[in-house]
């Protein structure tokens, strides 16, 4: 479930293993590309921690991020 905390939308995936989080970043890379909007995120084996915030709107919480946060949870 994404939470939105310090200006910015959060949530972090858990993956069987780090081939399937590096998949599931691949798909997420896809979307960002299509939404023209990049998340921050970073990758630890299994872990996949995503952070969304519209940067030209002065790092805060957007419909562009709400849309591109529906995007990825429909790829799960």
């Amino acid at each position: 479930m994404w939470k939105e905390e310090n200006n910015s939308l959060n949530r972090t995936f858990e993956f069987k293993n780090f081939s399937e989080a590096f998949a599931f970043m691949t798909r997420v890379a896809m979307l960002a590309e299509q939404h023209s909007h990049h998340p921050n995120w970073s990758n630890v084996w299994n872990k996949v921690n995503i952070q969304l915030t519209t940067h030209d709107k002065g790092n805060v919480v957007t419909e562009k991020d709400r849309k591109l946060a529906a995007a990825i949870d429909s790829i799960l």
